[in-house]
């Protein structure tokens, strides 16, 4: 199934900008936060996670909450990077390019798996990062779980090696292509630039630079007979291409933020809404970090126990 009905998420506590990582993430906005008012704005984005996880559970999503309370830890807010579930009760840990990302791997999420949902095995990359080599989970990666393609753009944190290691283990085929906005800045995580629904996938493809391998990736994507909703550059600034299609009480629902479907033309809601019901989350505050809805949701692909 290419929607969870169940996901993880991680309420912050201590938000802020993570400077460690805005070095190759031209999606954060970190002089918009001071000293002065940083207390306010983690305050707005603990209130802004938790208004996101009413929202979700009202249409039927279970979300399973834990609290971010470790200041250490300025992007625990954003799970998605550190771990993934697979299908026949597989879970994988993923090596972090950031220091102080790698502290936000928590035993107490994996054990809620193993005790709620059925897991066969854990595979763990994280020692690939004594190497520097990186591969940032769900982010550096787009799954395509029905047909078993992952798609990466190729950054710092989507190294080569690490990508082939899980398509290996995990049956995927690797689809790896070079993107980058106007300025020539590249795209530091593929799940600001593509999502992938059932029936539906959202892309910025004009940002893939080279004609011939966004020729191939959108034929790709073609073969599966989803529908293909096109982003500009400006939408994919404005987060609409980092959502994620969950199952909820009624049917799909597509989870992006209020910035996203704001900057979707009516035509595009519309066409969108003929395979999910748009879901709106207000997340301003935590989308100055540099992700927005679907990097804060990390879903479970496993089957539940009893």
């Amino acid at each position: 199934m290419q929607a969870p009905g169940a996901v993880v998420m991680i309420r912050p506590h201590h938000f802020t900008v993570n400077t460690e990582t805005a070095a190759d993430n031209a999606f954060q906005s970190v002089a918009a936060l001071t000293k002065q008012d940083a207390a306010e704005h983690a305050q707005r984005a603990y209130a802004e996670h938790s208004e996101a996880v009413d929202t979700l559970r009202h249409h039927g999503v279970r979300v399973q909450v834990f609290e971010g309370e470790d200041p250490a830890t300025p992007d625990c807010v954003f799970p998605n990077n550190w771990f993934s579930t697979h299908a026949g009760g597989h879970v994988a840990l993923y090596p972090m390019k950031a220091a102080n990302r790698r502290l936000e791997r928590r035993p107490d999420v994996l054990e809620m798996l193993k005790s709620r949902y059925r897991v066969q095995d854990i595979i763990d990359y994280s020692g690939l990062e004594m190497d520097g080599l990186f591969l940032e989970g769900t982010g550096a990666m787009v799954l395509d779980h029905i047909n078993r393609v992952a798609y990466a753009a190729a950054s710092d944190r989507t190294n080569p090696f690490a990508l082939e290691r899980f398509c290996t283990h995990f049956n995927y085929e690797p689809m790896v292509f070079d993107a980058a906005d106007s300025t020539g800045t590249p795209i530091y995580h593929t799940n600001v630039l593509m999502c992938i629904g059932t029936g539906f996938a959202l892309i910025g493809s004009s940002m893939i630079a080279n004609a011939t391998r966004r020729h191939e990736v959108m034929a790709r994507l073609a073969e599966t007979g989803r529908d293909i909703i096109d982003l500009s550059e400006a939408q994919i600034a404005g987060f609409a291409g980092n959502a994620i299609e969950l199952m909820g009480r009624n049917g799909p629902i597509l989870a992006l933020s209020q910035t996203a479907y704001d900057v979707l033309s009516p035509a595009q809601r519309r066409h969108i809404e003929t395979h999910a019901t748009l879901v709106p989350l207000h997340i301003p505050t935590i989308e100055m970090a540099g992700g927005s809805v679907r990097c804060t949701i990390a879903g479970i692909h496993l089957a539940r126990r009893g």
